[in-house]
């Protein structure tokens, strides 16, 4: 018969037999495919006769005809469909349906169609049979895959966490209905990830398959077609042990998504004289340490050179049992010659991957996909190159030379036999749906064959469809091509970025942020906002997948322990920022219904990139991401997905979010405090007044605070704290703005200097304001330079002293913080320049300390009383004038 090589490609195969595979391809339908292509590991083709089966990963099973090239009947299921296998014995087709169960469907689907249609002309799409849930033969929504034994029925489960391997008896026509539905016995599997199996259900599912010895009495057809084989006698007693051969047992071959390959003998599942072992009947066979996608036999060497070859399913058997993992390793397991009997000989090759599927029917070849393209590894022992090296006869080849056929994006792989022409036939799935058939020539056709006009036509017509797929083939990894490019250059911007920011640390960022705190009227309520302004000064411009993240913090210590979980985080993903570009995000800090605002908070912003966003430039499809990672790569993990470019952080205080009044400035001397009314029972009844009429009015529970906090601005006692700096040492940190100005006035704008409505307090001489705080509370500042004469030996010291005042105890103690934290800052910054100390006296500064002391003591003993409700009103009285004290220690910061 013609074989035909389209398109060099003899010039591209390994020497020797392998230089021998040649394929014809034909396309026979297309099948519906979801949008970015069908994924691995689901689809599945098998092949009966003239019917070709078909499940292409989603609800539906075809049925197809490709003798006529039509489709005789296509069955929909309530979810995705996982697996399939045929039983041609029992006219019978097993579906596995994702969280269902399995069904039964019998291939006499003609007398349903003519049912069904009443004898009309009906399209394809006409002839869809809906399964429903109660047609399931085997419901269990934890299944994950079967398999079929002649009138036995293995399935894998997963329940909680923990592999369960189920053997149930097979329905006959008339039984379908009485079967009963429990397992005829169990075993449990436990692999070392089976805690992570349901996130690797979502790309892999665990592969099963029978091995027979070849006296075992299973049908032969039964097991090829459930995807199982016939092992020699030494090979099946070295691999699973000389009790599995006596036995005369099928064994069951497990794959798991961590890479664990075991083996279970079916007569002990079977076996009712044991429902408890001590000893499991599961055997580790080997660990890939990757997903295995495929388990399969090959017959690796003849019975002598020159006898024929073995048929794949012959008495003999299979002498080499592989599986191959989702990366590309693969194990290949044979009973090699020793000085006197066989010995198991395991070794292990690295083939191209990512692998989507794999088939081989026996032979020694093997067929395998990638994304890229079908590659065919020979593992002949009694090929003339192998006879060259140094392996020894009979032995497996230290390596292999993968050949390809020049079909990229197969996601499912079934080989044929079609005995009227006598050459296998290889069935394939594209990724883009496109059901296919690809004939290899025997390894003994090597003999040109005369053309003729018939033989020539035919041939121009496989050359045209040649050339047609490798059009396909090369528009697909053009575009793989561009899309790792694109991916390239969005990581070559990113590193870009990150390297601009992290070596400007210590100097102007490239890119920079700006942070600040006004006042804007939203709706009919004044509302503090924070607004950050993101400046673009590099030269590398942010495209789409960078996101300006604002986090702000409850306090100033926002790198205590638990700090960040009580953040709270506002993204903004950016479009595209041009070079010297701007954008500005405004965040409102009105506090939550029935709180306050709490004073001081952190705002940090930073830069996010998430590397998904590269990655997902790439394919559409999940499995593609593997092109991008190093075969031994985990992948990337939800949690380090991308990466973190801090911009700059600030802390807003109360000095920031102040209201200034610009009526009530005063130049000289501070604002009065609030008159102390005469007669505390009159400021009692005008309090309990206001609270008796607001009592039955709606929303009273919100009126009566703020009401009471306004009268106790009118009629209570202002606190009142002052903090006393060196007049030296403002004048050297302040000497800029000391230019034409007193040094109170200097220093009150230096504290209002972050405040966006102290702008007209700037072109001011003033040395004392008035505001609102963000509570509604009056504060007061005041600035005036004060003399201390009992601190230092030598000459009195001149200092300015701040006085902070409040009708409020929170407002006060939160200005006093934020006046304190500029002031520290300030004697850090100029420590540095002058570390020398100043000259005091130090029995003042003992004296003082001594003083607090006592004023501490006082202040527990005072407030024990108050626990003992001894003469409560006296020792209230008494308390505050601790504090008051305490509050002005008469120390000066030098």
């Amino acid at each position: 018969m013609s074989t035909t090589y389209p398109l060099g490609l003899l010039s591209r195969l390994a020497p020797g037999v392998m230089a021998q595979v040649g394929h014809r391809v034909d396309y026979l339908a297309g099948f519906c495919c979801p949008v970015g292509g069908l994924a691995a590991g689901k689809p599945r083709v098998l092949c009966h006769g003239n019917q070709i089966y078909l499940s292409n990963g989603t609800e539906y099973v075809y049925v197809y005809d490709q003798e006529g090239r039509l489709m005789k009947a296509v069955y929909r299921f309530p979810d995705q469909v996982w697996h399939v296998e045929l039983l041609p014995a029992h006219q019978q087709l097993y579906i596995l349906c994702a969280g269902v169960g399995i069904y039964c469907v019998s291939l006499d689907y003609q007398s349903r169609l003519a049912k069904q249609t009443d004898g009309e002309e009906n399209d394809c799409f006409s002839t869809v049979l809906p399964m429903g849930s109660s047609a399931c033969t085997f419901p269990d929504a934890t299944l994950c895959t079967f398999t079929l034994l002649n009138d036995v029925l293995v399935t894998l489960s997963q329940v909680q966490g923990k592999w369960c391997m189920n053997l149930h008896k097979l329905p006959s026509a008339e039984d379908q209905e009485n079967l009963p539905r429990q397992p005829i016995s169990h075993v449990d599997i436990t692999t070392c990830t089976s805690n992570d199996a349901d996130v690797s259900l979502a790309h892999f599912l665990p592969v099963l398959c029978c091995a027979s010895s070849p006296g075992t009495s299973d049908s032969k057809e039964g097991l090829r077609h459930s995807g199982g084989f016939i092992l020699e006698e030494p090979l099946f007693s070295l691999l699973f042990g000389i009790d599995a051969a006596m036995l005369d047992s099928p064994m069951i071959l497990c794959g798991f998504p961590d890479g664990q390959l075991c083996s279970v003998p079916l007569k002990t599942l079977s076996s009712p004289d044991s429902p408890c072992r001590e000893d499991s009947p599961v055997k580790i066979l080997h660990h890939l340490e990757e997903p295995v996608v495929f388990i399969g036999a090959l017959r690796t060497e003849r019975k002598s050179p020159d006898a024929e070859e073995q048929p794949a399913f012959g008495d003999l058997g299979c002498d080499c049992v592989v599986a191959l993992g989702h990366y590309g390793k693969m194990v290949a397991i044979k009973a090699a010659p020793g000085d006197e009997v066989k010995v198991p000989e395991l070794r292990e090759y690295y083939l191209q991957g990512p692998v989507l599927c794999a088939a081989c029917s026996g032979g020694s070849r093997m067929y395998y996909s990638t994304h890229s393209d079908i590659y065919a590894v020979d593992l002949d022992s009694n090929t003339p190159e192998t006879e060259k090296v140094e392996d020894s006869p009979g032995s497996l080849p230290s390596a292999l030379s993968p050949a390809s056929l020049s079909i990229c994006s197969v996601v499912a792989l079934s080989l044929s036999s079609r005995e009227s022409e006598g050459e296998s036939e290889l069935l394939a799935l594209s990724a883009k749906g496109r059901l296919m058939t690809c004939g290899l020539c025997s390894p003994d056709d090597t003999q040109p064959v005369k053309m003729n006009p018939d033989k020539a036509g035919q041939r121009i017509k496989e050359l045209l469809s040649g050339i047609g797929h490798v059009s396909e083939r090369v528009s697909s990894l053009k575009k793989v091509v561009d899309q790792k490019n694109r991916a390239l250059t969005c990581l070559n911007q990113v590193m870009n970025v990150s390297a601009a920011l992290l070596s400007s640390q210590n100097g102007p960022k490239p890119i920079s942020c700006t942070i600040a705190a006004h006042w804007s009227r939203l709706l009919v309520q004044d509302t503090l906002t924070v607004s950050c302004i993101l400046e673009n000064s590099s030269e590398c411009s942010l495209e789409r997948g960078w996101t300006f993240c604002v986090q702000l913090f409850a306090s100033s210590c926002d790198f205590e322990e638990g700090a960040s979980e009580s953040a709270t985080t506002y993204t903004f993903p950016i479009d595209q920022l041009l070079p010297g570009g701007k954008t500005e995000v405004t965040l409102p800090l009105g506090p939550a219904e029935g709180s306050k605002l709490e004073l001081p908070f952190t705002v940090s912003c930073s830069l996010y990139y998430g590397l998904r966003e590269i990655l997902g430039t790439v394919s559409e499809s999940t499995e593609l991401l593997d092109d991008l990672l190093s075969d031994d790569s985990p992948g990337l993990s939800p949690d380090r997905e991308g990466i973190c470019l801090p911009l700059k952080e600030a802390t807003i205080d109360i000095l920031h979010c102040l209201r200034l009044d610009s009526g009530s400035r005063q130049s000289e001397a501070a604002p009065p405090a609030a008159a102390i009314p005469v007669d505390p029972l009159d400021t009692f009844l005008k309090l309990s007044r206001v609270q008796s009429d607001l009592k039955g009015v709606e929303g009273s529970e919100e009126l009566v605070p703020s009401a009471l906090g306004a009268l106790g601005e009118d009629y209570l006692a202002p606190s009142v704290a002052s903090i006393k700096v060196s007049s030296e040492l403002l004048r050297t940190a302040l000497k800029d703005a000391l230019k034409g100005t007193s040094l109170g006035c200097a220093v009150l704008h230096w504290l209002l200097a972050e405040n966006t409505e102290a702008v007209e307090l700037q072109s001011t001489d003033a040395s004392a304001a008035r505001g609102l705080a963000p509570g509604g509370g009056e504060v007061q500042l005041n600035i005036r330079e004060v003399t201390v004469s009992d601190l230092s030996p030598a000459d009195p010291i001149q200092a300015v002293e701040i006085i902070i005042q409040s009708s409020l105890l929170a407002n006060m103690c939160q200005l006093h913080h934020a006046v304190v934290r500029r002031i520290q800052a300030l004697v850090l910054e100029q420590a540095a320049q002058d570390p020398s100390p100043p000259d005091v006296r130090m029995q003042y500064l003992h004296q003082i300390q001594a003083n607090h002391e006592a004023l501490l003591k006082e202040a527990q003993a005072l407030r024990d009383q108050l626990c003992l409700g001894n003469d409560s009103d006296t020792a209230v009285e008494k308390l505050l004038h601790v504090y008051r004290e305490l509050r002005n220690p008469g120390l000066v910061v030098l």
